[in-house]
């Protein structure tokens, strides 16, 4: 009668053996790492699609990626909490959600810090961050492992370009622009040259057909998105905040990975961060086009009078106390290479 010997005796005849003469003991199959990932987008939002489609097939040898959308297993502004607590291995954060632990992070949600997505990765990549990163992986336990472009916010009016034609901040005052209600977008707003309007974003359309605000600001898929191309006549590429998530992993799980699995991580998170850049890019170009041909003037005002007086308005507010020395000239200096 032929012996049968299962799996678990074998795994615990080993074991012993390795327990007994010190020698390492082979495993049948290396249990893999678990991230899971949350996000309040959706399934089908760039920022989830490169994830699924570009990160998880290159960390899959070692790693099982379990992204979760919509924020079901945590809300929004909850995930940096629960990667500190050790309740979760990832998330897509973002500097305004960072800001709220770290007050110097405000200066990555400012208008005109950031002048377009390659500006983005030379901030991210750049030494002036070593002190930000340090900061979120001592004190929150949350590792920042590359940065996410999400498109750039645009001014959008109701007149055509013949009856006002914006080229600097003086050419908004007394425009009624809708911007989102806290504080730090009304200062925004105020920033531009404007006169900002609180406003719920599902009024807008309405407010916008009827004059009672004169224009709103939005990147471009979201003017389309909302069709305010239909009660309004121009596109002013002000450019005005150039938004921006951060791809954000456990500092203890990152520490548990070996040298070589560090690498393929890093690698794998800024080849999604690549990929969902382009494909937000090349869907901003391409909204330019459909734009111009609804009879939308599109074009480009003087950035330099913007971002000049933008910045010199934060520098003066209390934005910026928080913000470390010389840092917002290293940044600008990095725009300028």
């Amino acid at each position: 009668m032929p012996l049968k010997i299962s799996r678990r005796t074998v795994v615990a005849t080993l074991t012993a053996l390795g327990l007994a003469t010190g020698a390492a003991v082979p495993s049948f199959a290396a249990d893999k790492v678990k991230l899971r990932l949350a996000t309040s987008g959706s399934e089908t939002d760039q920022r989830s699609v490169a994830m699924a489609e570009v990160f998880a097939p290159m960390v899959a040898d070692f790693a099982t990626y379990e992204p979760s959308y919509n924020g079901t297993i945590f809300a929004q502004g909850t995930e940096l909490d629960a990667i500190s607590r050790g309740n979760l291995e990832m998330s897509i954060t973002s500097a305004q959600e960072l800001a709220q632990f770290f007050p110097e992070f405000s200066i990555f949600t400012a208008g005109y810090v950031h002048q377009d997505a390659a500006h983005q990765v030379a901030v991210f990549n750049d030494p002036l961050m070593d002190a930000f990163k340090a900061k979120a992986e001592d004190e929150l336990g949350v590792k920042l492992l590359s940065v996410m472009y999400l498109g750039r916010r645009q001014v959008n009016l109701r007149q055509s370009k013949d009856e006002l034609t914006v080229k600097t901040p003086a050419d908004l005052a007394g425009v009624n622009l809708r911007m989102p209600g806290t504080d730090a977008w009304q200062f925004l707003g105020k920033a531009l040259g404007a006169a900002p309007t609180p406003m719920a974003f599902a009024e807008v359309y309405t407010a916008l057909s009827t004059g009672a605000v004169d224009g709103q600001d939005n990147p471009l898929p979201t003017v389309v998105d909302a069709k305010f191309y239909e009660v309004t006549g121009q596109i002013v590429l002000t450019s005005h905040l150039v938004d921006l998530n951060y791809i954000a992993i456990s500092k203890s799980v990152w520490d548990e990975l070996s040298a070589e699995q560090q690498a393929k991580l890093q690698e794998a998170a800024d080849a999604a961060a690549e990929s969902g850049r382009q494909k937000q890019l090349e869907k901003e170009a391409s909204l330019v086009a459909f734009l111009e041909e609804q009879g939308m003037a599109v074009y480009e005002p003087d950035l330099a009078a913007f971002r000049d007086q933008v910045q010199g308005m934060y520098l003066e507010s209390e934005f910026a106390a928080s913000w470390p020395e010389g840092v917002l000239e290293q940044i600008n200096a990095l725009g300028s290479k």
